[in-house]
């Protein structure tokens, strides 16, 4: 019996937008030494399960490192609408990551307001254009903490 698509973490479905899809095949088959950056900033896999669907999807994401967690923006470039990845987590914030060669369980949560200016700063030094995607759109981009689950390897 073969197991259907995205409906196991370690097997999700990725995602869809070629660039995005190509990087990831790269990531995963050289453990992170290709397919890791991004004009020069570093990226992350992450594995969200849908929404509505169930099926475990995984993208390519920017990311950075604080205190011990993994932190990526919801920024979609700006656009009006959350990205799916983000409407998925914070629906089920158990999420899988692949960092270069290590691949975790987290636990997914948004920034506080209280968390957020120190992150987006951090994140904004790491990919400078987070900045100009908030003068398109006026939604409140989040940024999002990834923490790993303890003995999840």
């Amino acid at each position: 019996m073969s197991e259907q698509p995205g409906s196991d973490p370690r097997h999700p479905i990725d995602s869809p937008t070629g660039w995005v899809a190509r990087n990831v095949a790269q990531y995963v088959a050289t453990d992170g030494r290709e397919g890791s950056t991004q004009r020069g900033a570093p990226l992350l896999l992450l594995t969200t399960q849908g929404r509505k669907s169930g099926n475990w999807r995984r993208t390519a994401l920017i990311f950075g490192e604080h205190r011990g967690t993994y932190i990526i923006v919801a920024s979609k470039g700006g656009a009006p609408a959350h990205p799916a990845w983000y409407l998925n987590l914070v629906a089920h914030p158990e999420v899988r990551v692949q960092v270069y060669d290590r691949v975790f369980a987290a636990t997914a949560r948004t920034a506080s307001a209280q968390e957020k200016p120190e992150l987006w700063s951090l994140m904004a030094s790491i990919w400078p254009d987070y900045n100009a995607y908030t003068k398109k759109t006026t939604r409140d981009i989040p940024v999002v903490i990834l923490e790993p689950v303890a003995d999840s390897e």
